[in-house]
Parts: C-alpha cells; structure tokens; sequence
C-alpha cells in the first residue's frame, strides 16, 4: 500500500510540475514571439514618401531659370515631382480656361494674372511676385546695320523687328508700351514679325532672321554671344513675375514648390539667371 501510495504521489507531482512549467513558459514564449516581430519589422525599410507629380505652369522666359529650381526643389522633397509646361502667359491662361490640369502658374506680368483671378482660376491668398525682369532691345552679334538705339528702328535698312505678340506675350506687350511712349509703334508696324513666345522672338535675332528684336534682359544673357543688348527698353509697367496655386489643385506640393520658389535658394539660382527681386 505504501508502494502505491508512493507512486501515487509521484505520479501526481509530476503533473503538477509539467503543468506548472507549461503555465510559466506561456509569457515567456509570448515575450520571445513579440520581440521577434519587433525586430522583423524593424529590419524592413521605411514605407517611402507618397509619390506626387505638381504641373507648373510658367512664363517661357522662365524656363532655364525653372529647370535649375525644379532641381533643386526635388531634391529636397523626395517623392515630388514637378512637371513643368513652358510657354507665352496669354496662352497658358488659355489652357486652364480649358481645363488643363495644373496646380501651380507663373506668369510674366501681372495684367495675366489678374485675369486668371478674375476667371476664379487661382486660390485666394496664394499670389506673389517672386521677381522681376527689365526688356531690352537686341540685334544680332555680328549685325552690320550700326543700330545705336530704338531711335535707328525707322531707318529704311532696318527691314524685320521682332517682339512677341503683344495679346499674349507680356514681354511684347511691354515692348509695345515702350514703343507708344517714344511715338514708334504705328510707324513701325510694318516691319514686325510677331513671336508666339519670347523664346521664339530670341531664337529670330540669334539666327539673324530679323534686324533687332525685344527681349527679356534675362533672355538676353541666355543667348550669350550671339546678341548684342543696344538698350534698355522698359515701359512704365515693371515686369514683376507673379506665381499663385490652381484653385482646382488639392496636392500639398504645390504650396511647398511655391514656399520654395519664393525662398531664399530658389531666390539665388534665379539671381544666377539674371533675374532681380520683386
């Protein structure tokens, strides 16, 4: 009976032990379980950035100036994207009342603006002039006609000038006001060959297509050697570069390309261009 008894409890014991080892091993096993999760996840890589593309809209005199900006703009703000479309500022105004999509615009005048505010085009609040330009009056580098001033434009061996149309391309409207203040713009009608663009009035006057033609300064010192500036042809209205969001836009990025562009890096790399502050 003993004998039995003795076996009894042993058996017993051990029971309890197993199950008093299985009961205690459970949070052990749970903490060991959790710390391995832990450092699984912790070993994966980030989640990155959600991607975002913001289209810009901008002034084609801005367009080597832009380039430089976007990226350096990028390369700050991982994951954003910006996709610009270069052209006059009349005709991009004309593409948004088309319902082009785009989230941030920057025109060359002031007058292109007011209208897209006007349209309702643009969120209140987020307009600004981030800089300013200056026109002058070009002629070919290796031009021969002795071209001093805008004073030699009516001279009969001055036969093509070009300057952007003034419907839609501020720096043609500015040529045009300058024009008018020196009592030249009707006499001269003639002789103009119209640009869709100031980049296409430049491409004119390096290629020795027209006599003299009506730039952005900025769009002078792009050419480099191929023109010589004869003067300085500012009309009464300053060329102040404003820049505003889309009111249609909902992407973050487009506050922050404009925050940037108005901000002290994007503000020298512009400097760099030619381009003076507001």
């Amino acid at each position: 009976m003993r004998t039995t008894m003795r076996t009894t409890m042993r058996t017993t014991m051990r029971t309890t032990m197993r199950t008093n080892m299985r009961t205690n091993m459970r949070p052990f096993r749970f903490a060991l379980a959790s710390l391995a999760l832990t450092l699984l996840f912790s070993a994966l890589p980030a989640a990155p950035a959600q991607a975002e593309d913001i289209i810009v809209s901008a002034a084609a005199s801005l367009t080597n100036a832009l380039n430089a900006v976007k990226q350096s703009f990028e390369a700050g703000h991982p994951g954003v994207t910006v996709v610009t479309n270069y052209g006059a500022s009349g005709a991009l105004l004309k593409q948004m009342e088309s319902g082009a999509p785009v989230d941030v615009f920057a025109s060359a005048d002031q007058q292109t603006m007011d209208q897209a505010a006007e349209k309702g085009l643009i969120a209140a609040g987020t307009r600004r002039d981030f800089v300013r330009n200056s026109v002058v009056l070009v002629v070919p580098a290796d031009s021969r006609l002795g071209i001093a001033s805008a004073k030699d434009l009516g001279l009969p061996k001055v036969a093509r000038i070009s300057l952007g149309n003034p419907e839609t391309v501020p720096a043609g409207r500015y040529a045009k006001e300058f024009l008018e203040s020196t009592g030249q713009w009707s006499q001269l009608t003639p002789k103009y060959i119209l640009g869709n663009n100031v980049r296409q009035v430049l491409d004119y006057v390096t290629r020795g297509e027209v006599d003299a033609a009506f730039v952005f300064s900025t769009d002078a010192q792009q050419a480099g050697a191929k023109v010589r500036v004869v003067q300085t042809a500012d009309g009464k209205t300053p060329a102040l570069y404003p820049v505003a969001i889309i009111a249609a836009s909902r992407k973050p990025g487009a506050k922050a390309f404009v925050d940037y562009l108005t901000g002290a890096e994007a503000q020298r790399i512009l400097g760099a261009f030619g381009f003076k502050k507001p």
